[in-house]
């Protein structure tokens, strides 16, 4: 009988979105095909320790898991394979798989096959983790470094949806040297290229961390500031007076795109506590639009995440302007957030896939990949 796969499911991570990682986590873990897939939880501090996990897994959302493993490393430090031994260091695998061994998540006879990495934000959702499962050559579930570094910045996935001729709210970038260098130089910028109000943002953050609404100076100048805390580079938009629309894609080559959902924001916009605190927005599946309006949405959702060259998944967001109808792209998210009430979830359940398939479809379409690009390694190595 084949064994199970062993799939790790990595959450926490250092960055402003480590809570709403350890919830998405956490429903992950306890939603996965157990009849498929072995599950191993690696968990990352805020301050960058990886731990194996080995409790309840209720306990990861409320933040409780990281006490109860530090407990557990301390009682049984002494039974941690040796990470000097040879077989830690086989097939040049000493980098993601010398951290598992290390922490006791790997062993010999039972090696990780994939990983499931749950990260929102930095240092998890831009890139740099994807590059330590590349040089470890193990599959893993979502795009790899390109796309989601491209994915993150926003500045720079704006260029390449102009590329495609997906329509997008006017911006203007600027970097935290010229905010805190001529700050007055910078509002002068926006206020000749732009009306008020203006939306302020990191180019890389995620969640509408740092995200501010400035009708006037004085709140450009703190929501410019705001942004500076965030992130180097700093994203000024046009307001749209419009419907917040969502539409989730699936797939590696030939990616499909999902139903499309509104959200219904309880505040002026939909920010941070919006999302993850009070609770106030409402989601709307599928959104009332006219069926042309939802096709085209659909249709630049694909356009979007393969002019990426995104993987496994992507949840893409757009505005609809209340008057006019027009259809404009709003950003992509490669590591959306994925609880069963997510909205990602929630439009694939809507177009007829439930949670735990999709998790599991997810799996599959990172080993595909894998052994897609695995061929080419081959050609590498001859």
């Amino acid at each position: 009988m084949e064994r199970k796969k062993t799939v790790a499911v990595i959450f926490g991570g250092q960055s402003s979105e480590h809570e709403v990682s350890r919830v998405s986590a956490q429903s992950v873990i306890t939603n996965i095909d157990r009849s498929k897939y072995d599950v191993v939880m690696v968990g990352i501090t805020r301050d960058g320790r990886w731990l194996h996990y080995t409790g309840p897994v209720e306990k990861i959302g409320s933040g409780e898991w990281e006490e109860l493993a530090e407990s557990g490393l301390k009682c049984g430090m002494e039974q941690l394979p040796d990470i000097t031994d040879e077989s830690c260091h086989a097939a040049g695998r000493n980098t993601l798989r010398g951290i598992f061994r290390a922490i006791g998540a790997e062993t010999p006879e039972k090696p990780i096959d994939a990983v499931f990495p749950v990260l929102h934000g930095k240092n998890g959702e831009d890139g740099t983790i994807q590059g330590l499962f590349e040089l470890a050559d193990i599959p893993y579930v979502g795009s790899g470094v390109l796309a989601s570094s491209l994915g993150m910045d926003k500045a720079y996935s704006k260029i390449l949806f102009a590329a495609e001729n997906i329509p997008q709210a006017k911006y203007l970038v600027f970097s935290r040297k010229q905010v805190h260098g001529d700050i007055d130089a910078v509002v002068e910028t926006v206020e000749r290229e732009l009306p008020y109000p203006c939306f302020v943002k990191p180019s890389n953050s995620g969640s509408s961390v740092g995200v501010s609404k400035a009708r006037n100076r004085e709140e450009l100048l703190k929501a410019l500031e705001l942004a500076c805390r965030h992130d180097r580079r700093i994203l000024v938009e046009e307001f749209i007076n419009a419907r917040e629309i969502e539409c989730a894609v699936l797939g590696n080559d030939e990616p499909l795109a999902s139903v499309v959902g509104e959200i219904i924001p309880g505040a002026e916009f939909y920010d941070y506590d919006d999302k993850y605190k009070n609770n106030r927005a409402r989601i709307e599946i599928p959104a009332d639009l006219q069926e042309e309006t939802a096709q085209l949405i659909r249709s630049y959702a694909v356009r979007a995440y393969k002019a990426l060259d995104c993987a496994g998944l992507a949840r893409v967001d757009f505005f609809v302007h209340k008057q006019t109808g027009e259809v404009y792209i709003n950003e992509i998210n490669t590591i959306p957030g994925f609880t069963d009430i997510s909205m990602y979830s929630k439009l694939w359940a809507a177009s007829g896939l439930p949670y735990p398939e999709l998790i599991s479809r997810l799996i599959e379409l990172a080993f595909e990949r894998y052994e897609d690009s695995r061929g080419i390694r081959d050609c590498q190595n001859t």
